[in-house]
């Protein structure tokens, strides 16, 4: 999961390898050799399949753009609440074959290439005995969510990918739903883009399964709720760095518990779920990231 932007810029670059080319291996091996344990954790959960997606614009050769998308499976997100956090059973790191004329665009194609992947998860979700909800995608640019969900004019979208606009059938038949949340809440945010050390040791713990992993994700303000203020007080963002800082206290980020006054129904882990009922849904995630793997190895041999 942490390597996977690595991987990408190195294998965009293996058919004109250069000094730099080494350089990045070499530190991908360091990187590797540091952190030998990486491990996901599956919690028993609603088995709803959650997705975040976000592009990168003009941040690959060429003037490409890259494309990130995280999937999960979790309860129903609600507007306010926390979201559940689970491990990953997909992730989208790819660069877009297309030059987006627009961050909007990117944003599209990204959302377009997502898309397609979770229509092939619900099919495998239903056929396990999970009928999905409309799905809820996490977008963070306003103007790709307008066009998707055809609440703006498309005047000067008409110069966009023409496949982009499938995303709209899918959101007329109710199989997708398509809305806006801040960057920094968006879980894609990490695969689709370089990041610095500091953010790598922040974000880890989100993606991985640490001593101090939280269970739940607090969602981060819109900015019309900070209009004209300096910052929010208690507010675990922080400066516009992607995800809410963990608390040191293991105590606290056990279940990374929000800010007081929202039900506490909602942030308590389901402490009724049994051992049986965890393996089971351990086995099917790992059944489906299996059945997943071979999706993707038949694409690429067609």
């Amino acid at each position: 999961m942490t390597i996977l932007m690595s991987l990408s810029a190195i294998a965009a670059e293996q058919a004109n390898p250069t000094e730099s080319t080494m350089k990045q291996v070499k530190h991908l091996l360091d990187y590797m050799h540091t952190n030998p344990n990486a491990i996901i954790r599956f919690r028993a959960s609603d088995m709803i399949l959650n997705i975040h997606s976000d592009a990168s614009y003009l941040t690959a050769t060429k003037g490409r753009s890259r494309a990130g998308g995280y999937f999960f499976l979790g309860s129903l997100p609600k507007e306010g609440n926390p979201i559940k956090l689970n491990g990953n059973i997909a992730i989208t790191c790819a660069i877009l074959k297309l030059v987006a004329a627009s961050a909007a665009e990117a944003e599209l194609g990204a959302l377009f290439l997502n898309t397609q992947e979770a229509k092939v998860i619900r099919i495998i979700l239903h056929e396990l005995g999970h009928p999905q909800p409309p799905t809820l995608i996490h977008i963070d640019n306003t103007t790709a969510v307008g066009i998707v969900n055809s609440t703006i004019k498309r005047q000067r979208s008409r110069s966009m990918e023409m496949r982009y606009f499938w995303l709209l059938d899918q959101q007329s038949q109710k199989y997708f739903k398509f809305f806006y949340q801040p960057g920094q809440e968006n879980l894609a945010d990490y695969p689709s883009k370089h990041h610095s050390a500091a953010i790598h040791q922040h974000v880890r713990p989100y993606y991985l399964h640490m001593s101090n992993s939280p269970q739940y994700l607090i969602r981060a303000a819109k900015p019309s709720a900070r209009r004209g203020c300096v910052q929010t007080l208690a507010d675990p963002y922080h400066n516009r760095v992607p995800l809410p800082r963990i608390p040191n206290n293991r105590a606290q980020s056990s279940d990374f518990q929000p800010m007081s006054g929202e039900p506490l129904s909602v942030h308590q882990p389901r402490l009724n779920q049994t051992a049986q009922q965890t393996s089971r849904l351990a086995r099917q995630h790992t059944q489906l990231a299996q059945l997943l793997d071979t999706h993707t190895n038949l694409m690429r041999l067609q």
